[in-house]
């Protein structure tokens, strides 16, 4: 099978998305070079997961209740509720409010600072 190996974000403004994703899930990140490249750590390698970049945006922007047009990548959280709450104080937004996934978990897709949407879920068999 062929798995993700790496994702990117595009942002509008680099340096507003790294202070996003910092305060929120404690990602680092690290410019390649001079290159306008930011390598996002999300995890330690032992940890199941995928580390990425961040790039400023070439194009344009997402656009309100559009169609999805990207990867929406989903970030495992012990506590969607909090992190939702993490989220929107840190300058993000809520696209879907919390949702139970049977037998999944509890799922929810906000907006970061750049309007990229992403996914939290929090695994919960028991979820109805």
């Amino acid at each position: 099978m062929n798995r993700p190996v790496h994702f990117e974000i595009h942002a509008e403004n680099p340096e507003r998305a790294i202070k996003f994703y910092t305060e929120l899930f404690g990602w680092s990140f690290t410019q390649w070079g001079t290159e306008k490249y930011w390598l996002v750590k999300t995890g330690e390698p032992a940890m199941r997961g995928i580390d990425g970049g961040l790039l400023p945006r070439r194009g344009p922007g997402p656009v309100e209740m559009a169609a999805m047009n990207a990867y929406v990548c989903t970030i495992d959280v012990a506590d969607v509720d909090a992190m939702v709450k993490r989220a929107t104080e840190s300058g993000g937004s809520v696209a879907l409010p919390k949702m139970a996934i049977p037998t999944v978990g509890w799922l929810a897709y906000c907006k970061d600072t750049e309007g990229n949407v992403f996914g939290m879920l929090t695994p919960d068999a028991n979820a109805k």
